[in-house]
């Protein structure tokens, strides 16, 4: 299993006039969770696109359990429960404020896409070989 922790502090205007943040932009903070850890991986979505590779999301789930307030620091929790073997990656994500009460809980499906097909392609070899070191129970040949 991977898991990777961001830290985002709510801006005012991604709250609502309850003083409450907005529930869409969770999958924005779905979204820095997913980009800091392949970056903490030492990978980035540009080096994936350069690669001809692009990752759209296809299914967002999530649940609101309890609100984030402006000026709170969220931290955002993102998990990889397998290792992606094929055209998808579903990323899990656990949001906690400063108490460490859970906020929030989503899951994020990608595909990989071929830039120029516009057809589903594999996970790239280069990110799939930086994940297989947290997933030895999978036996991947690298």
């Amino acid at each position: 299993m991977y898991e990777h922790i961001s830290q985002v502090r709510v801006r005012y205007a991604e709250t609502d006039q309850m003083d409450i943040v907005y529930y869409g932009n969770y999958a924005q903070y779905f979204e820095v969770g997913r980009t800091e850890s392949i970056r903490d991986l030492g990978f980035t979505y540009k080096e994936m696109e350069a690669m001809g590779v692009r990752m759209p999301v296809v299914e967002l789930k999530a649940r609101y359990l309890r609100p984030a307030h402006y000026d709170d620091l969220i931290t955002i929790k993102t998990i990889l429960k397998e290792l992606p073997q094929g055209h998808s990656i579903t990323f899990f994500n656990e949001v906690y404020n400063e108490k460490n009460k859970l906020l929030t809980t989503g899951e994020v499906t990608l595909y990989f896409i071929n830039i120029e097909t516009g057809k589903r392609t594999v996970i790239p070899h280069e990110l799939q070989s930086k994940l297989a070191v947290y997933f030895p129970e999978d036996g991947l040949i690298l």
